[in-house]
C-alpha cells in the first residue's frame, strides 16, 4: 500500500492524489505547469512521432516535440495499472490465476509472465511479472481482481488519471494492447506526468528499476524468472521505467534517471526502430545533464 499525503499541483490547481505517495530520494520540486511546446534546438536527433523530456526535480521542461498530441501508448499502460494496483491492492494478498487471464494474453498477441491457470500468486510478484516481461496475462489478472471487474478497474484507472491532470489521457484496458471497440490514448506530456508521481512509490521504483526478478517455485506456484525490456537498465541512475509495442503505436519507451541530484523523467512514442529508443533515450539523459 502506499504511505503517507503528496500535494500534487496541476495547472495552477491544487489536487489530492488520495492513496498517498512517498518521496523519493531525489529532491523533488512542487510540479508546475507544463507549456505546451518547449522544444530545445540544440537537443539529440529524435526519430519517433513524439518525444517529452523533464526535469521532475525543476519542473523544467527540457524537451517536447509533439508532447501533447494523442496517440496510442501501447504496454506504456501498464505504469497506471501499476499505479493503481499499489492503491488498491495489500502486496502481500495473493492473486489466483485464471483460465481467462492465461487466454487473453494468447488471444490478444500479447506479452506474457507465462503464467498458469491456478497459480495463486502475490501481488508484489504479479507487480514484476507486469512491469519486466510486460505480462498482459498479470495485467488482467490484476485488473480482473481490483476493478473489481475490468470495467471497474479500467474506471479507476482513468479516474486516477484525471486526479493527476492527465487530461489528454483515455484508458480502454489494463495492458494497451488494441481493442475492437476503440484504443486508448494518452500524450508523451501526460505519460511523464504519470511517471512522476509513480516514481515516488518506493515500491514502484523498485519493480521498475529491476533487471530481472525470481519468484521460487511453493506449494502455490511455479517458478518464474522475469526479465526487464527495458535496455537501459544498467546505466547510472536508471529507474526504467516502461517499454512497449503495438503495430498502431510502435515502439514506445518511458524512461527515468537520477543524476546529478536530479530526477530526469522522458517518453518516446512512436518510434520505428526498436533499439534506437534506447539509445536516443540515453542520449537524451546526458543532454540533460549539461543543457
Amino acid at each position: 500500500m502506499l504511505n503517507g499525503k503528496v500535494r500534487l499541483s496541476v495547472c495552477a490547481t491544487l489536487l489530492t492524489f488520495a492513496a498517498g505517495l512517498t518521496t523519493p530520494a531525489v529532491a523533488q520540486a512542487t510540479p508546475t505547469r507544463i507549456p505546451v511546446t518547449e522544444t530545445a534546438h540544440n537537443a539529440p536527433a529524435t526519430y519517433g512521432r513524439a518525444t517529452y523530456l523533464i526535469d521532475a526535480t525543476t519542473g523544467k521542461v527540457a524537451l517536447s516535440k509533439q508532447g501533447t498530441e494523442r496517440m496510442p501508448v501501447a504496454s506504456l499502460t501498464k505504469a497506471m495499472t501499476a499505479l493503481v494496483v499499489l492503491k488498491e491492492a495489500k502486496l502481500t494478498d495473493t492473486v489466483t490465476i485464471t483460465s481467462a487471464d492465461v487466454r487473453h494474453a494468447d488471444d490478444n498477441g500479447g506479452t506474457s509472465a507465462d503464467l498458469r491457470p491456478g497459480e495463486r500468486v502475490a501481488v508484489k510478484d504479479l507487480l514484476y511479472g507486469l512491469m519486466l516481461p510486460s505480462g498482459a496475462d498479470a495485467a488482467y489478472a490484476l485488473a480482473r481482481t481490483y476493478g473489481p471487474g475490468l470495467d471497474g478497474f479500467v474506471g479507476k484507472m482513468n479516474a486516477t488519471a484525471r486526479q493527476l491532470g492527465m487530461k489528454d489521457t483515455k484508458y480502454v484496458n489494463a495492458d494497451g494492447l488494441p481493442m475492437s471497440g476503440g484504443d486508448g490514448y494518452s500524450t508523451a506530456r501526460d505519460q511523464a506526468r504519470l511517471a512522476e508521481v509513480a516514481l515516488r512509490d518506493a515500491t514502484f521504483r523498485t519493480v521498475t528499476s529491476s533487471q530481472s526478478h525470481y519468484v521460487p517455485r511453493t506449494a502455490a506456484h511455479r517458478s518464474h524468472t522475469w526479465t526487464n525490456t527495458n535496455k537501459m537498465l544498467g546505466t547510472p541512475g536508471a529507474l526504467g521505467v516502461k517499454t512497449g509495442f503495438t503495430r498502431a503505436a510502435g515502439y514506445c519507451l518511458t524512461f527515468a534517471a537520477d543524476r546529478d541530484g536530479h530526477r530526469l523523467i522522458g517518453v518516446i512514442l512512436g518510434e520505428s526502430a526498436s533499439n534506437r529508443r534506447f539509445d536516443t533515450a540515453q542520449s537524451l539523459i546526458e543532454w540533460a545533464r549539461t543543457a
